[in-house]
């Protein structure tokens, strides 16, 4: 007797096997690919545009000729200058050196030179007398020393009712010759060279404290560690050197 029942185990209808083109099954991967190379593309151009932007594109104007930097720290040959023209008394200037300038100094090492700027300014009560200290200092080759003395004690010296003891403490601390500390203090020279680089940054359209170039240029503010750090690496970068 003939078998009739159906081997349900057994396909009724062969399946269709569908060959699949080697370059469409590769496709999704090429678009995924260009996709990324586009997206670090635009991301490395946007980079470079926000380093740029640090620095505005415009060279301000040198100021008076013939007036060269009297204090400078650093290499002579680095690549970057970094300009500052600050007020000792300015609580700004003080957070911006201490937080972000010394730092920087630390970072690009050779590749940098600061070069600092009086800049005292007039509602500040010892703003002036502060940069006579530090001038009379520079006469005792203690500029910076003073420098840096003024703005890690700036909350204490610029409340006091008579300044002039304190900085004569401050330079018995530098073990500096305090009788010639007071009297260049007191002298005209000092007084002249205060008033030169504070016209300097006149003319060159410094308002307020501080007031940083980088090559010449004027760096918008903040002067966050971060900001200044990035403005420093976009003068470094082949853009700004060629």
């Amino acid at each position: 007797m003939a078998n009739n029942r159906i081997d349900k185990t057994s396909p009724t209808k062969c399946r269709k096997f569908v060959s699949i083109n080697p370059v469409k099954r590769a496709l999704p991967f090429v678009i995924i690919a260009a996709v990324a190379i586009v997206t670090i593309g635009a991301g490395a151009v946007t980079y470079r545009a926000k380093l740029s932007a640090l620095v505005v594109g415009t060279t301000v104007k040198a100021g008076h000729p013939g007036i060269n930097p009297d204090h400078v720290r650093g290499d002579s040959d680095a690549v970057v200058t970094l300009e500052e023209f600050a007020d000792f008394q300015c609580p700004s200037c003080a957070i911006t050196t201490i937080q972000s300038i010394r730092p920087l100094e630390k970072d690009f090492k050779s590749r940098l030179r600061i070069v600092f700027w009086h800049f005292p300014l007039p509602n500040h009560q010892h703003g002036r007398e502060a940069a006579l200290a530090a001038e009379a200092a520079s006469r005792q080759g203690k500029f910076w020393e003073m420098h840096d003395l003024l703005y890690q004690n700036q909350s204490d010296w610029s409340k006091a009712t008579d300044i002039h003891p304190v900085f004569e403490q401050y330079a018995q601390q530098l073990k500096m010759d305090v009788t010639r500390f007071k009297k260049d203090f007191d002298s005209k020279e000092v007084a002249k060279v205060v008033d030169r680089e504070r016209e300097q940054g006149v003319s060159r359209g410094v308002q307020n404290t501080p007031t940083i170039f980088i090559n010449g240029r004027v760096v918008p503010p903040p002067f966050n560690p971060e900001r200044l750090h990035e403005a420093v690496e976009a003068a470094l970068s082949p853009e700004k050197n060629s």
